[in-house]
Formats: structure tokens, C-alpha cells, sequence
């Protein structure tokens, strides 16, 4: 072929390619999301923190999830075929799924195609109080469902759990019917059935991807729209669109809200998932995550406090950005971030009258509202109590006892025997010296909490020691009750008011019980609380309950963030869920706008 004929031949060719349908040359959706703090793992077992969970939402399915607009949070069938079916005493649960949803594929499976099944959801279920797996989120399940503490019990002789005995309060009833017997009535166990960690789990995939502490933290395999083909440890998460999921046509109604309504009719009709690939950045830096999504790397951001003032004036979005066409989704977030002493050590922890003054001393001398004037820029919601709004149980009417008041906090600290050394310091009250070891994220909302709480020990004439480490670190640390002092966050698991009070309760040590806490007569009520449905009844334990915390200190209850999530224009169709992490599914991105940036 001479030279003039294969230059025609090769413009003849970029013209039959240039003619070919839109679609397919069209790169695929892709979504750039940002996580302000490291990953630890994707197992719903193994892990206990929110960014995990995130991932976690995105590539495995609880049978119950959450409607996208309701708002309050409404519950709504996922993998189940419907809502359950409860006994008139509460007691027996029945939950039928949905036939024909599939695993992704996966070597664990031998290249054969896997249906999801009701013995998936029990073995699950198991995992979480499987001894060797030590999930944090044990709790859920302990004392629940009959038959399952005994069948824990057994490894202490056996050496390992035993996932084939048959149990009457966890039961595969046929291939897509699960029966659920409770010791007694659980009124929230509905939330449970919703919630990340119930997630469905194929019995192969762990056999053969778990690691020593029988976690399947790197290998995820779900039934989600989505699942993980890449991982760099605390810098770079990827996920596609799963290939063999079932999908949804996108339809969910206004309610009368303005934003959901031009959600609606930007959305309504579509498949789902339209996006088909999600990267996720790691950056713990405020500064790195507002150039990148100013630089456009970015299509969805959460303007932590420190940064608000870059994109915020007040509640609104800075004119040079909506000029851009971004947008801004706002809600204070239903969590609680607070302050907390280890109960186990022998400076802050225990029931000991010094320990219990101590507490209390440093409870009093820190200023809540300049955190969220300094450290929030405004951009959260002062606490009274441990239930925050938008959760079943908060009362906003309900005033804490503890205010800042440092000439209290200082007499308190003389009268129990914590006095000042010729140096200005105080010391224990057996005279040795002493320092309170604060421990906190190396990023600036870290540095500035710091910065705070030096201010406040100053005022105490307390010394106090730094410990900084990345948040998997810290983390791990708390689970094992090995850290003094912590400023802390949870963020609600399911919109009820159990979900925080549990937070103090002495079993949960170690799982959701930070601190390490131990009061028994917390206990006591918190045990009574669980048998009550939200009501004026549970409301009255949960302000005795409230009391006890301000009593002996064991937290320093702080604030509630706002979230601004900052939208870039080509996202389309997202809204910030309260309960939700990866609102992922029911999002487009559109093309055209990221081919004019």
C-alpha cells in the first residue's frame, strides 16, 4: 500500500470512529471523592470507624436500608422482599429475601455464578460474635437472639465456633427465609437489620481470604453496585460497578422539600448505578482537599470547620462559587462529639472521690463555644445532651449542669487534695506529679483541639502531654482502653437514641464504650431503657442516665458538626442522608460538563 493510500485509509477511519454512537466512546461516569482520615479495612466485622463503613455500604447489602429523601430517615426494604413480619409479642421475625441477587464474582466462588441466601445473613450474624474475629460491634447481637451466647460460650472449649450448629434465634428457614427468636421484645432491632454491619457475607469469601484474626479486611465481596479493584492502603481506594448487580430505576418522591425536587426531576426514571467508577483520595490535610477540589480533581468535599470560611459566608455558599455552579448540601450531621477519660487508668479513671473531682474539673474548664467559634468556624451545634437532633429520644429542652467555670474547677482541684507544687504545677494527691496525656489526629483540626485543651490544663495549673498518631492508630489504641484522654465522635448508626446512650454502657468496653466506662448504676438503667420503645417512659431513664454522666465525668459532652458537602456541577442528584454514608447508587454524573472543565 503506498504512502498517499494508507493516509487516506487511516482518514477514513478517524472519521468512521468520530461517526460512532456517543455512548461508546463516552468515558465512564467516574466519581472523585475524599476522605479526610485513613481507611483500616472492608470487612463489616472488623471494622469500627466511617470510613471503612463507606466503602463497606457501597459494596455489601444489609436487608433493610434507608429511604434517599425521607426525611425524618425511613426504613425501606433492600435485599429483603419486604419488611418483616413480627410476632404480636416481638419476639419471632420473619424475613423474606429477594430470590435471584447475586454475589460478584469471585475466584472463592470457582467461577460459578452465587446466589445471595438466608444463610448468608446468618452466618453474618454469627461472625459478629465469633470470639476470634473480636468485632467491636458484638454488642448488637450479645444477649439478642436465642441460642447465640451459648454457641459463643462453647469455644471456650472447643477452641473455635461452630457455624453449622443450628440455633433457634438465627435460622435459615428455607433458601430466602430467615427467622430471627429474641430472648426478649427489641424494639429497635429494626434499625439492625439496616445497619452496615449486618451486612451479608458469602461463608467462602472469608474461608478463603480471611487473615489470622479470622477478617476478611482486603478482599470485599459483595452484592452491592459496586466492588473494590484497587487499594493503596491510606491513599487511593477504587471502585466499578459491579457487574452481575441486579440494579433499581431511580424513584423516590419530593415530599414537598424544594431540593429533593429538583433531584427528582433530574433523576427521576434512571438506572442505577448510573456512575460506574467511584476513586477515593486520602487526604488528611484541610488545605490539600480545598485545592484539590478548587483544581477540580474533586466532585464532592465536606468543608470541615477549619476550611468553611474558604466556601461559606455563614450558611451560604461564597458568590464565586455558585457563579461556578456549585453547590451546597448542608445538615447538621445526627452525632455526638465529646470528650472522654480512660476509666481504667489510675490518674482519671474509677469511681475514687479524686478521680470523680478530677474529671469534673477538666469538664469545667473547657470552653465549648470557643471550640466551635475557633476550631468549627461556627460550623456546629453545641450539645446539652448525649441524644442529638434529628434522633429519636433528643430533647432539646433538656440543660446540662456542667458550664464553663474555672474558679469551681480550681477549688475543686484544691479541696481533693491536687495541690500546687513550687514549680506552679499541681500534683496527685499523694504528692507525685502528674500529666494528662491527650491524644489527637497530626491534622489542624488535631492541632487546634490541642491547642484548647492546653489552654484549659494552663488555667488548672495541669500539665499535659501530647500523643499524636494517625486515626487507624488511635483507634486501634482505644479498642484496647490504652489511651488517657480523647476527643471523640459517633456518628449515628441507626436514628435512635440507644445508639448514643449505649456508648457508657460497662459490657460495650472496648467495642462502642470508648472510655472504657463503668458505673453500675448507668448500667442498671441503661439495661432497663433497651426494653422500652422511644416514649416519655424511656425519656425519664435517659435523663437519670444524663445526670450520672455530668456526676462523674467520665465524658466532656461537646457538639454536633454541620456538614457542608460542596458539590461540583457535573454531580448530579446528591444529597447529603443523615443515616446513609455512600449515597453512591442513587447519583449521575454528567459527562459533558467534565468534558468542558
Amino acid at each position: 500500500m503506498n504512502r498517499a493510500l494508507r493516509r487516506c485509509c487511516l482518514a477514513f477511519c478517524l472519521l468512521a470512529l468520530c461517526a460512532l454512537p456517543a455512548g461508546a466512546q463516552e468515558a465512564p461516569k467516574t466519581l472523585r471523592w475524599v476522605f479526610s482520615a485513613a481507611e483500616t479495612g472492608f470487612d463489616p466485622a472488623g471494622v469500627h470507624d466511617y470510613y471503612s463503613n463507606t466503602i463497606i455500604e457501597a459494596i455489601h447489602e444489609t436487608l433493610l436500608t434507608y429511604d434517599y429523601l425521607a426525611r425524618p430517615a425511613k426504613l425501606v426494604p433492600l435485599t429483603a422482599a419486604a419488611m418483616p413480619e413480627v410476632s404480636d409479642d416481638g419476639l419471632t421475625w420473619t424475613i423474606r429475601l429477594r430470590p435471584g441477587i447475586r454475589f460478584a464474582p469471585d475466584p472463592a466462588f470457582d467461577g460459578n455464578p452465587r446466589e445471595l441466601v438466608a444463610e448468608d445473613y446468618a452466618y453474618s450474624l454469627k461472625r459478629l460474635i465469633d470470639p476470634r474475629v473480636r468485632s467491636a460491634y458484638a454488642f448488637l447481637v450479645e444477649g439478642k437472639f436465642v441460642g447465640l451466647d451459648e454457641l459463643a460460650a462453647q469455644v471456650q472449649k472447643s477452641g473455635r465456633f461452630d457455624y453449622d450448629a443450628r440455633i433457634p434465634g438465627i435460622e435459615a428457614v428455607d433458601r430466602h427465609t430467615l427467622r430471627l427468636r429474641l430472648k426478649q421484645a427489641e424494639p429497635n432491632l429494626i434499625y439492625l437489620l439496616a445497619f452496615t454491619q449486618t451486612s451479608a457475607l458469602a461463608r467462602e469469601v472469608v474461608e478463603k481470604y480471611a487473615d489470622g484474626s479470622g477478617r476478611v479486611m482486603a478482599n470485599p465481596v459483595g452484592t452491592g453496585p459496586f466492588r473494590l479493584t484497587r487499594w493503596v492502603r491510606g491513599a487511593k481506594i477504587v471502585l466499578e460497578a459491579n457487574p452481575v448487580y441486579r440494579g433499581m430505576t431511580w424513584n423516590f418522591t419530593a415530599d414537598g422539600d424544594p431540593e429533593n425536587a429538583a433531584i427528582v426531576r433530574a433523576m427521576q426514571g434512571k438506572r442505577l448505578p448510573a456512575i460506574q467508577r467511584i476513586e477515593v483520595a486520602v487526604m488528611e490535610e484541610d488545605q490539600s482537599r480545598w485545592l484539590a477540589f478548587q483544581n477540580g480533581e474533586l466532585d464532592v468535599m465536606n468543608m470541615d470547620g477549619p476550611l468553611a470560611p474558604r466556601a461559606l459566608d455563614g450558611e451560604r455558599l461564597k458568590p464565586e462559587l455558585a457563579r461556578r455552579g456549585v453547590k451546597l448540601s448542608r445538615v447538621v450531621d445526627p452525632e455526638i462529639i465529646y470528650h472522654y477519660w480512660q476509666w481504667n487508668d489510675p490518674v482519671v479513671g474509677g469511681m475514687g472521690k479524686a478521680q470523680i473531682a478530677l474529671r469534673r474539673a477538666m469538664a469545667m474548664a473547657y470552653d465549648v463555644a470557643e471550640e466551635i467559634r475557633v476550631v468549627r468556624n461556627g460550623q456546629a451545634v453545641a450539645l446539652e445532651y448525649p441524644v442529638p437532633p434529628g434522633v429519636a429520644g433528643h430533647d432539646p429542652a433538656y440543660r446540662s449542669s456542667v458550664r464553663k467555670d474555672l474558679a469551681t474547677a480550681n477549688t475543686l482541684l484544691d479541696r481533693y487534695g491536687y495541690r500546687k507544687a513550687a514549680d506552679g504545677w499541681r500534683r496527685l494527691p499523694d504528692g507525685k506529679p502528674f500529666a494528662i496525656r491527650y491524644a489527637s489526629r497530626p491534622d489542624s483540626t488535631g492541632r487546634l483541639q490541642e491547642e484548647m485543651w492546653k489552654k484549659a490544663f494552663d488555667a488548672l495549673a495541669i500539665r499535659m502531654e501530647s500523643q499524636k498518631m494517625p486515626f487507624p492508630d488511635l483507634i486501634k489504641l482505644e479498642k484496647q482502653c490504652r489511651l488517657q484522654m480523647r476527643s471523640a465522635g459517633w456518628i449515628a448508626d441507626y436514628p435512635d437514641g440507644d445508639n448514643f446512650m449505649q456508648l457508657l454502657y460497662g459490657p460495650r468496653s472496648g467495642q462502642s464504650n470508648a472510655g472504657c466506662v463503668r458505673m453500675p448504676e448507668y448500667d442498671r438503667l441503661y439495661e432497663q431503657s433497651r426494653r422500652l420503645p422511644a416514649g416519655p417512659e424511656r425519656d425519664r431513664l435517659y435523663h437519670r442516665m444524663t445526670r450520672l454522666i455530668e456526676v462523674y465525668a467520665p465524658w466532656r459532652i461537646n457538639l454536633a458538626r454541620v456538614r457542608n458537602m460542596l458539590i461540583q456541577p457535573q454531580v448530579i442528584g446528591y444529597r447529603k442522608h443523615p443515616i446513609l454514608h455512600a449515597e453512591w447508587l442513587y447519583m449521575d454524573i454528567d459527562n459533558d460538563k467534565v468534558a468542558a472543565r
